[in-house]
């Protein structure tokens, strides 16, 4: 393994208040019959504070899931190290592993078990007294008991998913490392699995590709693109990048509606113009503008204005240009 010397030496302490941190964290891929190496994570430092539920946002193939599987001892780095939980990824892996909870998705369960054989399996593997009891809790908690002597095979997505969950809740992990979790989930359900997830009191490490529920969970979030971090701040610090601009979107009779987008994309304080079925959206550089675009809508018969606010998506969009 290369080393570098700005990487801090092994015996320094981490911070008390952080359970994870990261030191120029490399992971690298040789492809087949290619000279050239992938660079899944590119010198990657992060740090995560106790009790805060962190999100790791970025595209598919930005280098979530390796990161994940680095920090739970799956993979191992090609350069730089971490630490959770106070201890060296690469010499503590028993330690880590008996006191972290990974879910990746639902392929973590038996499909052709009960969902209360699942839970017993896992039970039995962590050596947990008193399981009977604690399972019957935990599937309450997450709406599970009318299925959980069913086979996991005929539950739907989103129970699927609370039974993985409570696999690793079981344990009582110090740390959570949830990867996609929320993936293909109708918005009720993932709505249900926020609002439990808020209710642990736990460090949670999130990654996701989807911005609402990291804008919904989250404390602190990071954007990762190509293996590279992008920023890391708060969800409000990071709106306020955009704040000056205001998002807009507007309706008009279909009669008009090329005369108008043609109208608005030769506006200079125009920016971001999209076209849907029915909507006309952009963003307007500052709410100064708000006059001279009235003077301009008012030729043309609207039947919808609306002024929208600013998402991660918004941020993400514009950090990634």
């Amino acid at each position: 393994m290369t080393t570098n010397s700005n990487i801090p030496k092994e015996n320094e302490a981490m911070d008390e208040n952080y359970v994870i941190e990261t030191f120029n964290l490399t992971k690298r891929y040789k492809l087949r019959g290619k000279a050239e190496k992938l660079t899944a994570l590119n010198s990657i430092n992060l740090k995560v504070k106790e009790g805060e539920i962190f999100g790791l946002l970025g595209p598919n193939g930005a280098g979530k899931t390796t990161l994940v599987s680095i920090l739970t001892t799956l993979l191992q780095p090609t350069e730089g190290y971490a630490k959770v939980l106070g201890r060296n990824i690469l010499k503590e892996q028993y330690f880590i592993k008996k006191n972290v909870g990974l879910m990746l998705g639902s392929d973590m369960i038996y499909y052709r078990l009960t969902g209360y054989r699942n839970l017993k399996f896992f039970c039995k593997i962590y050596n947990i007294n008193d399981y009977e009891k604690k399972i019957k809790d935990m599937v309450e908690i997450l709406g599970l008991t009318s299925k959980l002597n069913q086979l996991v095979e005929t539950y739907s997505s989103g129970m699927k998913v609370k039974l993985a969950l409570a696999r690793i809740l079981l344990i009582d992990p110090k740390i959570l490392f949830l990867d996609e979790p929320m993936l293909g989930l109708d918005p009720k359900i993932s709505k249900s699995i926020v609002d439990i997830l808020m209710k642990l009191n736990k460090t949670i490490f999130l990654t996701s590709h989807q911005m609402n529920i990291v804008e919904s969970l989250c404390d602190r979030i990071a954007f990762l693109k190509e293996g590279k971090i992008i920023k890391v701040d708060s969800k409000e610090n990071f709106k306020n990048l955009i704040r000056g601009e205001t998002k807009i979107q507007i309706n008009v009779s279909e009669s008009r509606k090329n005369d108008l987008v043609k109208t608005l994309n030769n506006l200079e304080f125009v920016d971001n113009l999209e076209v849907e079925k029915e909507n006309i959206n952009f963003s307007l550089r500052s709410k100064s503008n708000y006059p001279n675009l009235f003077e301009v809508i008012n030729k043309f018969p609207i039947t919808k204005f609306k002024e929208i606010e600013t998402d991660l998506e918004d941020v993400f969009i514009k950090l990634s240009n």
